[in-house]
């Protein structure tokens, strides 16, 4: 039965596609992680993942130092700190067995890119309900093509990348007529994060509308819709405050009128207000049509003409163009991807009322839309991915080739040694998902938090990559600004005696609380900050 099933036209092109998607993905990822360009999300789902195998779920000293309660207040983050205030995600023990067998921040990577696979899986049985096997495929072949699918899997590990399984299995089990697998899959996607019920809203949406569940459908948009307002407002802030004081007033902070607001105060500060609604909805409006112009390409922008795919996707497309700040528009990040189910459900739709439109014409401007966001996303470079084959600046130049990048991560790795693994650490960005299977560790500049005896405790280790930083430093005034503070802050502790310089390897920097430097390190610390000296 599976070798007819796989002589079926078009599924030697699904499956081919799913490989290549995973084989290439996966090497990418984990390249990425391997030769340090993994950032510092990876390094706090990481420690959310090693804490929770050791009984304290969902705990991130990383997360704290996000917190309103360090952001704003000035506290000290503490080790202890739940998560679940910032963003509720019980979906992730799902997972906790499997990071239990390989506990390290690869294994992370390697399930993103499962998890996304997988849901291209889904998708082409879900496509093959209403297409015949050929247009099915393309379905999927469109799936691994797109910019908002390729882009987020190559970044770190998140937990959207469980959005496009859980929604197309929803989908797949509506049309059987599994309701029980529906109600499961339904519950598994709330549990994702505190705004994935949006994505679930819009497929009660649809199934009202189209007439064809409307008493389930009904049922869905209650459950996904009071489940985020009781999350929200009664559950998240039992952890925290981080969801009315932070993300919702850096996200929608222009319809609060106060210096915090639940999510009850920022719908009523939308709806109310609809000529601003509709403001936001189309400015900037060259951003906002590219957005989706990107989002349609890899469909041949079919979902353009979809119902479906605006009832489903309408919903997390709403969220995004209501919010404030460059990521809301960005493609190439992660928020992007929960966009997606729902145009490539609209597409299945579309075709299959209009199947005779596939013909060869079609199909050759279909296949030169993937290849065109296959091309697009190489451009774009996501998240640093391919340094190693895209300069990150053209002039003025900054590129780092695999072979030097390589070299300077087998010399850290010497560095990294010398710190023991139950240690207190502060690392910079690039450093931290390396050191993050730890209790106690904090991005640099951050050098003090609160142990689990409550008391206030100074890091033992401080390991910083300035030569990463004094390459990128040249294009990028982030990276120039950091490479400054960071220089500083080294010389304040070096020069007072807190710390010793301990290692010193090819523009990583290792110093340890109250001992005496080496000469050998600090010689070449001293030597290296001339050089970064003369940087204007």
């Amino acid at each position: 039965m599976l070798l007819k099933w796989q002589k079926q036209p078009g599924a030697k092109l699904f499956l081919g596609s799913a490989i290549a998607f995973f084989l290439l993905t996966l090497t990418l990822v984990l390249h990425r992680y391997y030769s340090f360009y993994a950032t510092f999300d990876q390094g706090i789902f990481n420690q959310v993942f090693w804490n929770g195998i050791h009984g304290r779920f969902f705990q991130s000293s990383l997360s704290s130092s996000l917190s309103t309660n360090v952001v704003h207040a000035g506290e000290i983050p503490e080790v202890y700190y739940h998560r679940l205030g910032q963003h509720f995600t019980p979906a992730l023990l799902l997972w906790l067995p499997l990071y239990a067998i390989f506990p390290s921040p690869a294994t992370l990577s390697v399930l993103q890119v499962t998890l996304v696979t997988a849901a291209g899986i889904v998708l082409y049985f879900l496509a093959r309900l209403y297409l015949e096997p050929l247009l099915a495929a393309m379905i999927s072949v469109s799936f691994y093509g797109a910019i908002a699918v390729i882009s987020p899997t190559l970044t770190n590990f998140h937990d959207i990348s469980q959005i496009p399984l859980f929604t197309f299995g929803i989908l797949l089990a509506m049309e059987k007529r599994k309701w029980w697998l529906f109600w499961l899959l339904a519950v598994l996607l709330l549990a994702v994060r505190e705004d994935s019920g949006i994505g679930l809203f819009g497929v009660g949406v649809y199934m009202v509308l189209s007439r064809r569940f409307p008493r389930a459908g009904l049922a869905t948009c209650i459950l996904s819709f009071s489940y985020m307002l009781a999350l929200t407002n009664l559950i998240m802030p039992l952890f925290s405050e981080d969801i009315s004081k932070r993300f919702m007033m850096e996200r929608f902070g222009q319809y609060a009128t106060g210096e915090d607001a639940s999510t009850v105060e920022i719908i009523w500060g939308i709806v109310s207000n609809p000529v601003r609604l509709l403001l936001e909805l189309i400015t900037p409006f060259p951003g906002t049509f590219l957005y989706l112009l990107g989002q349609w390409l890899p469909l041949a922008f079919v979902p353009a003409l979809s119902g479906a795919a605006w009832a489903i996707a309408g919903f997390p497309l709403l969220k995004l163009f209501l919010g404030q700040g460059e990521s809301v528009l960005a493609i190439t990040i992660r928020y992007a991807m929960s966009v997606v189910p729902g145009l490539f459900y609209g597409a299945i739709l579309w075709w299959s009322v209009h199947p005779k439109v596939f013909k060869p014409k079609f199909q050759r401007f279909w296949i030169g839309c993937i290849c065109l966001s296959l091309v697009i996303t190489i451009a774009y470079n996501p998240n640093r991915t391919l340094y190693f084959l895209i300069p990150d600046s053209i002039q003025p130049w900054v590129h780092i080739s695999a072979a030097r990048q390589w070299q300077h991560v087998n010399q850290m790795r010497s560095l990294l040694a010398q710190i023991p693994p139950q240690a207190s650490v502060s690392a910079t960005t690039y450093i931290v998902p390396h050191l993050s299977s730890r209790r106690e560790i904090l991005r640099l500049p951050g050098l003090q938090l609160r142990n689990d005896a409550r008391e206030v405790i100074q890091v033992e280790y401080i390991i910083a990559d300035l030569w990463q930083l004094q390459q990128y430093q040249v294009a990028f005034s982030g990276d120039r600004q950091q490479l400054q503070d960071n220089t500083k802050l080294i010389d304040r502790l070096f020069n007072t005696g807190e710390y010793g310089i301990v290692g010193f390897q090819d523009g990583v920097i290792l110093l340890h609380k109250g001992v005496t430097s080496i000469p050998e390190a600090t010689s070449a610390w001293l030597a290296f900050r001339q050089q970064i000296a003369q940087i204007p």
